[in-house]
């Protein structure tokens, strides 16, 4: 009797040094998901949510006999949570695309200054309609069991324990801040074009007619233009960022083109 209960006592331990461990990562990276890491998510919300991963993960990870010794623990504390940072990261760089392809839209169109401040993250009325959208057509789409998926990865890629190396840790941050920038000017092209073409029609009537008040002309043109286009837009920019979220979910070391 008194062997079985020790060995419940070893098992138990080491689950709980297995479930600590794992949500050292899962409490990193749910801080920084896309949709439930947002401000408007409240702490308490966001710590059940990374439980509830954490219980679905931890069956699935080994964490060896580092979690035995207390040096073992400390690197352990100091891995998991600067891998789940790293990733975590990786994921609101995406978010943020959104926020600067609207942010460049709305400027482009005039409408960088309606409804500017109404939300946790001042964005522009364009910024926060395609982050509520992409966000909810990512949750619509399974965004929950691909980011379990993505925990699960992310252990084959980066075991517990392992710190990766500081140059290529620089690099990738690099190459993402890179794509996310590519991303939200591709997204927001048609709202640049839409400007340029504005401005240079604006400028030819100027020219040919002084005597016109072209601003007072213009400024509804434009407006309505940037939210027709933003209503034929929206559907092809969601499937491009939600496009580019599966490939990094799928993949987040790949190397950048």
């Amino acid at each position: 009797m008194t062997q079985t209960l020790a060995e419940l006592l070893n098992i138990s331990t080491l689950a709980l040094w297995q479930g600590f461990t794992v949500f050292l990562r899962v409490g990193a990276l749910t801080a920084l998901m896309p949709g439930f890491g947002e401000q408007a998510v409240p702490v308490r919300i966001k710590i059940a949510i990374a439980i509830a991963f954490t219980l679905i993960v931890a069956p699935a990870v080994p964490i060896g006999d580092l979690a035995q010794s207390s040096q073992g623990i400390f690197w352990l504390i100091i891995t998991e949570t600067v891998i789940g940072v790293i990733l975590g990261l990786g994921l609101r760089l995406l978010v943020m695309a959104l926020q600067m392809a609207g942010s460049i839209a709305a400027q482009s169109t005039s409408l960088a200054q309606i409804l500017g401040t109404a939300v946790a993250e001042p964005v522009p009325a364009m910024g926060h309609i395609l982050v509520m959208g992409g966000i909810a057509l990512a949750m619509m789409l399974g965004l929950h069991v691909k980011l379990a998926e993505f925990l699960l990865l992310s252990y084959q890629m980066m075991p517990p324990g392992a710190l990766p190396a500081g140059e290529d840790v620089a690099q990738w941050g690099l190459d993402q801040v890179r794509q996310a920038f590519t991303l939200a000017f591709t997204l927001a092209a048609p709202f640049v074009v839409l400007s340029v073409l504005y401005n240079l029609a604006i400028g030819v009537i100027n020219k040919a007619m002084p005597q016109l008040m072209v601003a007072f002309v213009g400024a509804p043109l434009i407006t309505a233009g940037g939210l027709f286009l933003l209503c034929l837009a929206s559907p092809l920019m969601l499937a491009t960022w939600i496009q580019a979220l599966n490939l990094f979910l799928s993949n987040p070391l790949r190397p950048v083109p």
